[in-house]
């Protein structure tokens, strides 16, 4: 919904029916703590108490640097978007979330470890918790590569991780075993399908394939103790495409992944199951 005012596409996912909202706080953005002044932080957070919202994580995008300056500048992005994350949920400041980058593990991994250690240290002064993405075109694209690394960091309670399956999906990575893999690190989840299309994984809304089983994830997620939130999350493949309605596809993805939690047996935040589970 970058097209639109932070405080309307809050509005406008309540009016839809959702419980929750992961806040884009990538610069350029709406909701770039970079340029969120005083008044609008004041102003979404009255939203978010009005529409019952409740804000599950901020978005930023910062793989890290071997430069030096451009690592220090990542490290202040940490602690703004924490700040950011206080100015709005004081009550249960929301984590921080971005990939990593790079293209091999293998090679990559050292310099995640020595950044990591920093942004650590940055997360534990601005109480902050920063959720690391496994992602298929990333050096780190596997959930226990991501369990590899926080243990290296001395599995600090301030790295956690997003489970997004179509990360893995087609790549002989059963849902159920990543889901076990993931689920003691977890902090939330995000959800689109992907397909093969020319040889390459292209993203699609949640539900639009069919592929993957949404009410097996929540329920798998939700006997493993999990209670956080199913992020639909539309990917730049989608929304940057010309014609494209946030509006429009925000009820798609509603539409498509709500009854999952009937499916699954789970219910809502305070919303009674409208049927059993089959």
């Amino acid at each position: 919904m970058k097209s639109l005012a932070t405080e309307q596409a809050i509005g406008l996912l309540a009016e839809i029916g959702y419980d929750s909202v992961e806040l884009a706080a990538v610069a350029g953005w709406d909701a770039d703590p970079a340029t969120l002044k005083p008044d609008r932080r004041a102003a979404i957070r009255r939203r978010l108490g009005d529409t019952g919202i409740r804000l599950t994580a901020l978005m930023e995008s910062l793989p890290p640097s071997a430069d030096d300056a451009r690592h220090k500048a990542q490290v202040d992005r940490i602690k703004a978007a924490a700040q950011l994350a206080h100015d709005l949920a004081p009550d249960s400041p929301p984590p921080v979330e971005t990939v990593l980058g790079g293209t091999e593990w293998a090679k990559s991994k050292p310099l995640f470890l020595k950044r990591l250690a920093d942004w650590v240290k940055a997360a534990e002064s601005a109480d902050a918790v920063i959720a690391i993405k496994p992602h298929r075109g990333n050096a780190l694209s596997r959930p226990e590569e991501a369990v590899e690394l926080f243990g290296e960091l001395g599995n600090s309670p301030r790295l956690r991780m997003v489970y997004d399956y179509s990360h893995f999906a087609g790549r002989d990575m059963p849902m159920a075993d990543t889901i076990r893999t993931s689920l003691p690190w977890t902090v939330f989840v995000s959800i689109k399908d992907v397909v093969v299309e020319n040889g390459r994984e292209v993203f699609k809304l949640p539900g639009e394939t069919g592929l993957i089983d949404y009410s097996a994830m929540i329920k798998q997620f939700h006997a493993g103790g999990y209670s956080g939130d199913f992020n639909c999350e539309v990917s730049a493949m989608i929304s940057k495409v010309s014609g494209y309605d946030p509006l429009k596809a925000a009820k798609q993805c509603y539409a498509a992944v709500a009854p999952a939690f009937d499916a699954a047996g789970v219910a809502r935040m305070n919303r009674p199951l409208t049927r059993r589970a089959e």
